[in-house]
């Protein structure tokens, strides 16, 4: 009994040390990231998260113990994957932060839906995945070695253990009470002191903040928080929430018109809109450009030095041109841009694009059918392999009339043509749309660009892309420079465009910020905007609200809104621009003068910048408002349109 209780306190007291000694390296390493810190606020980081990780201390010490009670060679090799996942993720860690600002959340469990293939030949290109895992491998032997040697120390020295035996066993009891009742509580000796990812947040620094979770309490916050927002966007709702929530959203935007719909069991009844009129002359062709990683805050007048924008800044000061600054992305990547803008859908904890549903059925808010009604072909060209996220599937099921991928502009007999594993360049990518393009045919096109991410190999040189102004970071540079090269090809692609068809109309946003900012700690609006640019025939300045917010599932009934006569009828979540003035998505809310986190209830607005008022607004409505998009979304995509409470319906849809 001896011999297990001391190897339960070595085993915890091991565990929380490591965890310890790596949360200090991790701040010294990554110490460019805080920001006016003092020694008070370094050592409360390092105790509060010794505190935490006793938790997770805790827990794999009885992972260790059970297989030490099973077997010796059982509890060797748990031990040591013990050890070497833990040296993987602790690696892993820092270029994640560098990358997310952040430690380990909810992307993690995005990426298993994502292109292995491309994601492993970006971490070796991008994160020198070899040398990482080299060194987390050298991390685990040096850990397992040295709890192997400090195990057969405790093993030995209880077997001589001679003398008082019941004093000893009394001494090691309370202290593995001890250690038991920090892991309970978290690293509090009762529930009322015990810590968790949610009360950790105790010194005024953020990167302070992200280094007291360690790797598992990191993981285990974006779990949380991945269920938290599944709970909040329909798991957690009846079909009469659900309709209470379709309808009173419906009252507050059309006045008494829901009362006629007596509480209908059809969601698409709350969905339903009837245009008030084309604002502008129809055009002939339609542009979607979605670019990877085109964040707003290198639209903003602090950065406009870096000269990494400037063909967006020259298209937003045109005279056929109108900008929205507070947009939201619809989640934090590419595919959630993607499922926002073709299925007008919110980003609720679904993966649409492997979802049974998305491919049984057409959504009534999906941009293609509604496109066709409007006498549009529909066209949906993506850089990269049509395989991505069931892309090419997806799309199509959900109505497009063509889909277009790297294969088809590989075939298409454009000179010089190159790329990488995520995608054609941008340059080639727009002129296969320009040589595809019927100049008599009415089309609506979506264009998914991947010049701007990582591993960024665009040739820069050859390209002649020059930077403005430069940094005493290569990979901040090389960033930057693909950034100025997107919005260069961009830039060119409208202009072209302009020429050949002047009666087009484009539509210009990010697919999702939040990859690259020059500060090391971005306020919430400069990491997670993208901008909302419109131009082309008949567009003006203030064509939109002038108080104009929102995000991408607005985007189709803007288009709408401006080019279909009046009473044409369409379903959406999303509201026009033209008189939408709030926003949400996954994780944020958003209007014109306020952001702040959309999962934690009372809403707390906070100021765009520091030069912003918050305007007033009725905060308790928007909570409604965020439970309606989220939910609505929800139950649209996973249950169609039959408002039933019954876990075994068919999804069909009337």
């Amino acid at each position: 009994m001896n011999e297990i209780l001391g190897l339960f306190i070595l085993t915890f007291t091991f565990l929380l040390l490591t965890f310890s000694a790596g949360r200090l390296f991790f701040i010294i390493v990554l110490f460019d990231y805080t920001i006016n810190v003092g020694i008070t606020d370094i050592l409360t980081a390092l105790w509060t998260g010794l505190r935490l990780s006793c938790q997770t201390a805790g827990i794999l010490t009885l992972v260790i113990l059970a297989a030490d009670l099973i077997s010796k060679i059982v509890s060797k090799i748990v031990t040591f994957i013990i050890f070497l996942s833990s040296s993987i993720l602790y690696v892993a860690s820092f270029p994640f932060y560098r990358q997310f600002h952040s430690n380990f959340n909810q992307m993690i469990f995005n990426a298993v839906n994502d292109d292995i293939y491309a994601l492993m030949i970006t971490f070796i290109d991008e994160f020198n995945l070899p040398l990482c895992l080299l060194l987390s491998l050298i991390l685990s032997l040096i850990l397992y070695k040295t709890f192997q040697k400090l195990k057969s120390l405790i093993i030995n020295y209880s077997i001589k253990i001679k003398s008082h035996p019941k004093l000893t066993f009394s001494f090691l009891i309370l202290n593995s009470a001890f250690c038991i009742n920090l892991t309970v509580f978290g690293g509090g000796l009762n529930w009322q002191t015990e810590l968790n990812f949610e009360n950790i947040g105790i010194t005024k620094d953020k990167f302070l903040n992200e280094a007291i979770l360690d790797s598992y309490q990191a993981i285990y916050r974006g779990y949380v928080l991945q269920n938290r927002i599944a709970s909040s966007s329909g798991l957690n709702f009846s079909a009469e929430d659900i309709k209470n929530l379709a309808a009173q959203h419906y009252n507050t935007k059309f006045g008494m018109r829901n009362a006629e719909l007596n509480l209908s069991d059809n969601l698409d009844d709350y969905l339903l809109h009837n245009a008030k009129g084309a604002s502008i002359p129809k055009p002939k062709h339609i542009f979607i450009i979605i670019s990877e990683s085109y964040a707003n805050w290198t639209l903003l007048d602090k950065y406009s030095e870096l000269h990494i924008a400037d063909g967006m800044r020259t298209i937003i000061n045109s005279n056929d041109s109108d900008y929205c600054p507070t947009f939201l992305p619809n989640g934090a990547s590419t595919v959630s841009a993607v499922t926002g803008i073709v299925a007008g859908l919110a980003d609720a904890n679904l993966y649409l694009t492997t979802l049974p549903q998305s491919f049984e059925n057409i959504y009534s808010t999906s941009a293609a059918p509604q496109m066709k009604r409007l006498e549009y072909e529909t066209n949906f060209y993506y850089a990269g392999p049509s395989t991505w996220e069931r892309i090419e599937e997806f799309t199509t099921a959900q109505g497009f009339d063509n889909f277009y991928s790297q294969g088809d502009i590989a075939n298409a007999e454009l000179e010089n043509i190159t790329g990488n594993v995520w995608g054609i360049d941008d340059k080639y990518l727009y002129e296969f749309v320009e040589k595809n393009l019927n100049l008599n045919t009415q089309d609506f096109n979506v264009i998914l660009n991947t010049s701007n991410h990582a591993p960024y190999t665009v040739d820069l040189e050859a390209e002649n892309i020059v930077l403005g102004k430069t940094f005493d970071d290569d990979e901040l540079n090389k960033k930057l420079a693909h950034h100025l090269y997107a919005d260069r090809e961009l830039k060119n692609f409208i202009d072209t465009m302009k020429a050949k068809a002047p009666e087009s109309l484009f539509i210009i946003i990010g697919d999702h910020a939040d990859r690259c900012n020059i500060d090391k700690q971005p306020s919430d609006y400069e990491r997670f905007i993208i901008p909302f640019i419109i131009t082309g025939n008949g567009v003006h300045k203030d064509l939109l609200n002038k108080k104009s917010a929102g995000s991408q599932i607005d985007i189709i009934p803007t288009i709408i809104e401006l080019i279909a006569p009046k009473d044409f009828e369409y379903y959406s979540i999303g509201t026009s621009l033209t008189e939408n003035i709030r926003g949400v998505n996954y994780a944020l809310f958003l209007t014109r003068t306020a952001i702040g986190n959309a999962n934690v209830y009372p809403l707390k607005p906070e100021p765009l910048t520091n030069d912003t008022e918050l305007e007033e607004q009725n905060w308790t409505e928007f909570e409604n408002f965020i439970n309606y998009v989220r939910g609505v979304s929800y139950w649209r995509a996973k249950f169609g349109n039959k408002l039933i409470d019954n876990s075994n319906q068919n999804t069909e849809e009337e």
